[in-house]
């Protein structure tokens, strides 16, 4: 059976890429199921590739304290729409941009809607 919390988490993180291709000019999702597919892809390369990145580039992200860290969310960004054909990034501010609105958006449902995937169905 499929833990709720995973599905809220998924439809959350759709909802804030549809947000961030509502704000962001230049960061373009196609539709839902194509958002919905995004964020199956993001929570995967966050899973096993952000990691790695982050390891790599960790002495930069030092020395530019912390603002590297941007620059690496927006190459997972760009890794999730060359997997994705319904999200498109136009150039790297719209990626930057688009992983700053995705983190404060995805922050912000999280936060309002924390206890919805502990409901217990039956």
């Amino acid at each position: 059976m499929i833990n709720l919390q995973i599905v809220v988490a998924l439809i959350l993180n759709a909802m804030a890429l549809l947000a961030t291709a509502y704000i962001v000019p230049g960061f373009h999702v196609a539709d839902l199921q194509s958002a919905v597919l995004a964020s199956i892809v993001l929570g995967v390369v966050n899973t096993f590739i952000k990691p790695v990145l982050n390891f790599i580039t960790k002495p930069i992200t030092v020395v530019t304290l912390g603002l590297f860290a941007f620059v690496v969310n927006a190459v997972v960004l760009f890794i999730v729409a060359a997997v994705v054909k319904g999200l498109t990034i136009d150039g790297w501010m719209p990626a930057i941009l688009g992983a700053i609105v995705l983190s404060v958006v995805g922050t912000v449902l999280t936060s309002v809607f924390k206890d919805l995937g502990k409901l217990r169905l039956k």
